[in-house]
């Protein structure tokens, strides 16, 4: 991708590389509509023809061939945290993603990064066609498993109505799309009722809604949400 691409992005709206599916690139989704900033997309197949992301042109963009990748202020930014973090720094208002106090940051960002780096990574594309279709599934539920019962560990002390106080912070845009692949790994949810509460509680926020997989420009029909 042309440092000219990259520019061209101070004068148009940001630009990002995503995949429907994606819980990183769904995280970022939300942040972008939380902060109510307008967007393009751009939908890179992490599946077609090998995996659209690892292209040349957008290996000359994200050279981890991974999505998301927001062109934004003239930047190229990859990884979900450090975009979100770019986003709130740059654009504390509205929706303020981390919280004044110390203590709260640190425990929004604990629960952002054991989803991030302890559960994600683990049971990402790249290690379950590593692992194998006959272990996939196992591999998968045994990682989330296990990092969500940790997860629920720790928002028995920190949640209110989201998962720290009541207020919609990081910690909330990386659980959403992790429970999601929960379902698809079929863990039993029911043992982690405090974790249920609150997703059921930020499903029905309109951001949620409109960044959530079913409704996006690559969303494949029959997996599309069409209600209202």
């Amino acid at each position: 991708m042309s440092p000219a691409v990259v520019a061209e992005r101070m004068t148009k709206a940001p630009l990002l590389f995503t995949y429907f599916r994606s819980s990183c690139s769904w995280r970022v989704r939300i942040a972008l509509e939380l902060k109510q900033i307008k967007y393009d997309q751009k939908a890179v197949h992490l599946l077609n023809n090998g995996g659209e992301q690892h292209s040349d042109e957008y290996k000359s963009l994200n050279s981890m061939e991974q999505v998301p990748t927001l062109l934004i202020d003239g930047l190229s930014l990859t990884q979900s945290l450090p975009i979100i973090e770019y986003l709130e720094e740059t654009r504390p208002q509205p929706n303020p993603l981390l919280p004044g106090d110390p203590a709260l940051r640190a425990r929004v960002r604990q629960i952002s990064e054991i989803i991030n780096s302890g559960i994600q990574p683990v049971q990402n594309l790249s290690i379950l066609q590593a692992v194998g279709p006959e272990r996939k599934m196992k591999w998968g539920h045994d990682a989330i498993n296990k990092g969500l019962l940790a997860v629920e560990e720790i928002l028995k002390e920190t949640a209110g109505k989201y998962c720290v106080g009541d207020t919609v912070t990081m910690a909330d845009l990386c659980l959403i799309p992790q429970v999601y692949n929960a379902t698809r790994f079929k863990v039993d949810m029911s043992v982690m009722p405090t974790i249920t509460r609150v997703v059921g509680a930020l499903e029905g926020l309109p951001e949620f809604r409109a960044a959530h997989y079913s409704r996006q420009p690559d969303t494949p029909d029959e997996l599309r949400d069409t209600s209202s």
